[in-house]
């Protein structure tokens, strides 16, 4: 008699559907997870690749993340479709940048709700099924901005460093029941916040980063791997660089 086979682990994934977030999607899928992702719009990669994927294994819903009913009701969904979440990686963003006076406040409180106030959120929906079954992993995609200061990225740098506080807030509020909680930081690596940078200034990154170039979203791939497999299972309330050695 063949024992059944576990059940997929599910992960939450926000702003999957493009550049990082849809490449953290496509990760998931292929380790063997389902996912659940959530974007104001969907891309074509993203639409191209539900049709790929076997029914059942990714849902994609139209959310706007700083409304907090619907955010509760993305997870209640979720849970209700796949019965557990096991990840949750906090990518959504976006960027501001400018000199802090000449900025409106209508900008600050619209970048501080989608870099601060729905990773909050969705962590307080997502974790109440990891404590439930007493295991999972949040990931928050935080940045060197919120390690080094920068002019022109006040508000985003003071929300990136509030999700680093989260981090290790949350670490010791819910690491007694098993749930880890770590932070990703990314240096300069190609997206599309990065697209508008002029070709002096990257030449100025290369030669500030001691490995010599720009980072991959291979790159920040590479350590969402680990920090939500085994092999990580000691690991929570760190910001972990990935930066090439840009602050170091």
């Amino acid at each position: 008699m063949t024992r059944p086979e576990p059940p997929r682990p599910v992960a939450v994934v926000s702003g999957g559907s493009r550049g990082l977030g849809l490449a953290l999607v496509t990760d998931f899928l292929r380790r063997g997870h389902r996912v659940a992702t959530f974007s104001r719009t969907e891309s074509a990669e993203l639409a191209a690749l539900r049709e790929a994927t076997e029914p059942g294994l990714l849902s994609w819903s139209a959310l706007d993340g700083t409304d907090a009913e619907a955010v509760d009701g993305f997870v209640r969904a979720a849970v209700r479709r796949h019965r557990r979440i096991d990840v949750l990686v906090n990518n959504a963003a976006v960027g501001l940048e400018g000199l802090l006076t000449l900025t409106s406040a209508a900008a600050i409180d619209a970048a501080l709700r989608t870099n601060l106030t729905l990773p909050v959120l969705l962590t307080r929906a997502c974790l109440k099924p990891m404590l439930a079954r007493r295991s999972g992993v949040v990931i928050n995609l935080s940045s060197i901005n919120a390690l080094r200061g920068q002019a022109g990225v006040a508000v985003y740098g003071a929300a990136k460093a509030a999700l680093d506080g989260l981090t290790r807030s949350l670490a010791r509020e819910a690491g007694p029941a098993g749930v880890r909680v770590v932070s990703v930081a990314p240096g300069y690596f190609d997206s599309d916040m990065t697209a508008g940078i002029g070709e002096q200034q990257r030449r100025r990154i290369v030669r500030r980063t001691p490995l010599g170039r720009l980072g991959s979203v291979e790159d920040v791939l590479g350590v969402v791997r680990f920090l939500t497999s085994p092999a990580a299972a000691f690991i929570t309330g760190q910001t972990i660089a990935v930066d090439g050695g840009y602050t170091c």
